[in-house]
């Protein structure tokens, strides 16, 4: 694929109608009882059947498709705290994946509120109208308060996947790597460079899958967690370490994985070649990595070496996850996604990656 310019990505949305996604009736529209079916005087009955049993709003309506990608913009893409109108492109992308993957139906909700409680209160209000939620773009430590908050006072799936999406596919690829390197996942030594949301949450189903805690090292823009740093929050504090590493470079001697959650271009041809052999290098800073593919490849030639793009081969991107994920959960009318979930995705997809394709879905992404 050839590579995607400015001036490419700006033609594509403004092109035509603006923008990526649209709303299409479901039901007869030709005639005037068609009409007064959807709306005035037929829409009445619908409602008054609600109004007897909420959970016929499942029945009658659309919510059980229908997921809300809301977002307040503190934290999209790698290009940080942009603002809530800013980052509608990145939503209603979001919405255009679910869509054609899922056929999950989206409404993309930015919300003009940076504080917790003003977010919470809004999502809350319009929670009614969906059939789960996915939070998007929001940034650490907010959201870590946002989805544990929604996740106990709402009873549809809520599902931040900066976090979780992006834990579970790199988990998945995670996996599948160690297999082609020959290595156990308990020996392993792990670099985090990145503390926000994805990356926080990255580490935690890493150890879940059998790293050990103490192998874990992870860096914010500061340098490395370790035991000489002050005024840490305390998510950041569950990854302190006590070592001598302060900087990336120190981190990185000895290292058997890079997992990039940060920013462009911070990682040299020199760190990785002070890796163990056969590195796995997951460097999914977005929208340009920590390091190029050109450079890492020139660097190693035994690099295992994966990117959030798609343009670069070995793309570690959410939209493996999210979107089966959430139309598994509104399928089955679950209330919540759990960890017991996320680690059966995590080992779905890695086992999934060593069979056929299937002849239905290539049909399918013919017509994509």
């Amino acid at each position: 694929m050839s590579k995607i310019t400015r001036e490419d990505a700006l033609n594509y949305h403004s092109s035509g109608r603006p923008g990526k996604i649209e709303v299409i009736p479901t039901k007869p529209h030709s005639s005037q009882r068609d009409l007064s079916l959807a709306y005035s005087p037929g829409v009445a009955d619908p409602c008054l059947a609600i109004q007897e049993n909420p959970e016929d709003a499942y029945k009658y309506t659309a919510k059980g498709n229908l997921v809300a990608v809301m977002s307040n913009g503190t934290a999209v893409l790698g290009l940080g705290d942009i603002g809530a109108v800013q980052g509608k492109p990145v939503m209603e992308g979001k919405g255009l994946l679910f869509k054609i993957f899922a056929d999950v139906d989206v409404f993309d909700i930015e919300i003009d509120r940076k504080d917790v409680e003003g977010f919470i209160e809004v999502a809350k209000a319009i929670a009614p109208t969906f059939g789960g939620i996915n939070l998007e773009d929001i940034k650490a430590p907010e959201c870590f308060e946002i989805e544990t908050r929604l996740k106990a006072e709402l009873d549809i799936p809520v599902f931040h996947d900066d976090q979780h999406g992006t834990a579970i596919i790199s988990g998945a690829g995670l996996i599948n790597a160690l297999e082609l390197v020959d290595k156990k996942i308990e020996e392993l030594k792990v670099v985090v460079n990145g503390a926000g949301a994805s990356a926080i949450s990255c580490a935690k189903l890493y150890i879940s899958l059998g790293i050990k805690p103490e192998n874990v090292f992870m860096l914010d823009s500061k340098g490395v967690l370790n035991t000489r740093r002050e005024g840490l929050n305390k998510y950041k504090m569950e990854f302190v370490r006590d070592t001598d590493a302060e900087t990336l470079e120190d981190a990185m001697k000895g290292a058997d994985v890079f997992l990039g959650l940060s920013v462009a271009d911070v990682l040299t041809p020199e760190m990785l070649k002070a890796m163990k052999r056969d590195p796995i290098v997951f460097a999914m800073a977005n929208p340009n990595p920590e390091i190029s593919y050109e450079k890492a490849i020139a660097a190693r030639d035994d690099i295992i070496f994966a990117t959030g793009r798609s343009d670069y081969p070995n793309q570690v991107n959410n939209v493996l996850g999210f979107p089966f994920i959430f139309r598994g959960a509104l399928d089955v009318r679950a209330t919540s996604i759990n960890e017991e979930m996320k680690i059966a995705a995590v080992r779905a997809l890695a086992e999934m990656t060593k069979t056929d394709v299937p002849e239905v879905v290539n049909l399918s992404l013919i017509h994509i």
